[in-house]
C-alpha cells in the first residue's frame, strides 16, 4: 500500500504529546516542526519561571502556532507552582465564596501568569458537579454541588481565563462528578438516565459553551443510558451528537489523557484509543504525562494506519486537524494588573469556621499525613510553611496515639489539620478518641463531609490545601508569621 506522505503530518496536527525534562529534547523540537498539534507541560518541566518561559520560548521558535498547554486549575491542581503548592484557591473555596466576580478576577490572574509563561491553552476549568462527596479524583476541583452555582461560576471562569489571551479547556464533558472510582485507574460508571444527566450535569457545560469557551475536555467514563459499553471519549452519540448537534460547540473537542486506563484498557493501547476518540468526534488527542517520541510516533501510526485501512474516515481527521490549528490561534489578551494578594485574600474569605477558637491561641498542630490523586500529584500542603514557631508534629494516624499526642502537645490544645479526614477509617477514629479526650479544633483541606467529631471544639473548612489555603488558615488560627 502506498503510504500518503501527508498522513504522517495530518495524524500529527491532532496530537498533544509531552516530553521528559525541563529542557526541549532535540526529538520534541523536531516534531513541532512536523506538525505536532503540541505539548502538554507538566510540574516535572518545571523549576522556575525563568526556565519555563525559556523552555516555552523554544517550542514557539520552532512553530509560533504550536499549542504549549498545562493543567493550572489553582487549588489542589497546580503545575506553574508544584514545588510549593498554588497562590490560588481552588474551584471549592470560589464556590463557596460565591462571589461571579471574584472567580473571574482568580481566572484572569492565573491565565495572566500562563500568558507570560508563554502558554496559550489551559485545561480548565474543572466544571464538573461535584455530587458525590466521597468522589476520589474531582472534590475540591468542582464549584460545588449545585449545577446553577457551577455553571454560573464555571463561565466566570472561562471568561477571566481567555480575557488573559490564554484558551480556556472546561472538563470533563459530560460530567464526571457523580463518579466515585479514579478514571486514571479504571472505567468509572454513572447510572444516570439521558435526562438526568441533561438536567444535572449539563448547566455547566451550557454555561461555558456560551461564554465562547474555545475547548471542552472529554471524561473516560461510562454512562450506560447514553454511551453503551463504551467510555465518553469513544461515544459519537456524547461528542458528536450531545456536544456538537445538542449543544451546539463548535470549538476544538479535547480528550482526556489517552494513556488513563479508563480508555487505553477498554481501547487496547493509547493507539487504538486515539482512533477511536477521532471516529467519535474529538479534535486534540491527548496522549497523556508518560509520552515519549516512540509512543508518539506509535499514536500517529495508529491513525494513519486507520485511514488507510479505511476504518477511519480522513475527512474527519482533517477536520479535526484544523480544529487544533484554530484553537492555537488566540485573540491578544488583556493582562491582569499585578494583585498578588488576591488569591491569599480569597482564600481567607472561603475559611468556614464553625464552633469557637476560644482557648487555642497557643496550640500545639498535628498534621495527618494524605496521599495525593494523580491530577494533583505531590505538592506540598498544610499550615506548616506560614506558621510563627508554633509546635507541631507530622504523622501517620494509624501509626499514632491519642496518649501519644496528648503527651506531645504539653498542655497546649491541639489543632488537628487534615485532608478528606472523614474517608480516612485510622484517622477519623483518631479524630473522634483525640476529642473525646482533649480540646481539639479540626482544619478540614478536603472536600468537606458532613462528619464532625463529637467533643470537638471548632472545625474550620478551607475548601483546598493549595498554600493560600494553608495561609488563610494559619492567619484565621492566628498561628501565622
Amino acid at each position: 500500500m502506498t503510504i500518503d506522505p501527508g498522513l504522517r503530518r495530518l495524524a500529527m496536527r491532532t496530537l498533544l504529546a509531552a516530553f521528559p525534562g525541563h529542557t526541549a529534547p532535540e526529538w520534541a523540537i523536531d516534531l513541532v516542526t512536523q506538525g505536532l498539534a503540541g505539548y502538554t507541560i507538566f510540574g516535572y518541566n518545571i523549576s522556575d519561571t525563568t526556565q519555563i518561559t525559556a523552555l516555552t520560548g523554544e517550542l514557539r521558535a520552532a512553530r509560533p502556532g504550536v499549542l504549549l498547554a498545562i493543567d493550572e486549575e489553582g487549588g489542589d491542581v497546580t503545575r506553574l507552582a508544584h514545588r510549593t503548592g498554588s497562590p490560588y484557591p481552588g474551584n471549592a473555596a470560589l464556590g463557596a465564596i460565591d462571589d461571579l466576580d471574584l472567580t473571574r478576577k482568580v481566572y484572569h490572574s492565573i491565565g495572566t501568569d500562563l500568558s507570560l509563561a508563554g502558554f496559550n491553552l489551559n485545561l480548565a476549568p474543572t466544571v464538573d458537579i461535584n455530587t458525590a462527596t466521597d468522589n476520589p479524583i474531582i472534590g475540591t476541583r468542582s464549584f460545588g454541588a449545585d449545577p446553577h452555582k457551577v455553571a454560573q461560576h464555571a463561565a466566570a471562569a472561562v471568561s477571566g481565563l481567555q480575557l488573559a489571551g490564554v484558551a480556556a479547556c472546561a472538563k470533563h464533558f459530560p460530567g464526571h462528578g457523580a463518579t466515585v472510582t479514579d478514571s486514571h485507574l479504571e472505567l468509572p460508571v454513572v447510572e444516570m438516565s439521558a435526562a438526568q444527566l441533561r438536567e444535572h450535569e449539563l448547566p455547566p457545560f451550557r454555561a461555558v459553551i456560551e461564554a465562547g469557551t474555545r475547548a471542552i475536555m472529554t471524561a473516560h467514563i461510562r454512562v450506560p443510558a447514553i454511551t453503551g459499553d463504551l467510555p465518553s471519549t469513544f461515544s459519537r452519540d456524547v461528542l458528536t451528537g450531545l456536544l456538537r448537534e445538542e449543544l451546539g460547540f463548535t470549538g476544538a473537542v479535547v480528550t482526556d489523557a489517552l494513556e488513563m486506563k479508563g480508555s487505553s484498557i477498554i481501547a487496547g493501547g493509547v493507539g487504538p484509543a486515539a482512533v477511536l476518540a477521532l471516529r467519535a468526534g474529538a479534535d486534540l488527542l491527548c496522549i497523556g504525562a508518560d509520552v515519549d517520541l516512540e509512543l508518539t510516533e506509535q499514536v500517529a501510526q495508529s491513525i494513519v494506519d486507520a485511514i488507510q485501512d479505511g476504518s477511519l474516515d480522513r475527512a474527519r481527521v482533517e477536520e479535526a486537524a484544523d480544529r487544533c490549528d484554530a484553537l492555537a490561534v488566540i485573540p491578544q489578551g488583556s493582562l491582569a494588573d499585578p494583585a498578588p494578594r488576591i488569591g491569599y485574600d480569597a482564600a481567607r474569605r472561603a475559611v468556614k469556621v464553625e464552633g469557637s477558637l476560644a482557648g487555642f491561641e497557643h496550640p500545639f498542630v498535628v498534621h495527618l499525613r494524605a496521599g495525593y490523586t494523580i491530577a494533583e500529584g505531590a505538592v506540598p500542603w498544610g499550615l506548616t510553611p506560614h506558621m510563627n514557631g508554633t509546635p507541631q508534629l507530622s504523622v501517620v494516624a494509624a501509626e499514632s496515639s491519642v496518649a501519644t499526642l496528648v503527651e506531645a502537645a504539653q498542655g497546649r490544645p491541639i489543632v488537628l489539620v487534615g485532608r478528606h479526614t472523614h474517608r480516612n477509617a485510622a484517622a477519623r477514629e483518631l479524630a473522634e478518641k483525640l476529642a473525646a479526650a482533649h480540646p481539639v479544633a479540626i482544619v478540614e483541606m478536603g472536600w468537606p463531609s458532613s462528619w464532625r467529631p463529637a467533643g470537638v471544639k471548632a472545625f474550620l473548612t478551607t475548601f483546598g490545601a493549595s498554600h493560600a489555603n494553608g495561609r488563610a488558615a494559619a492567619e484565621v488560627l492566628g498561628i501565622a508569621h
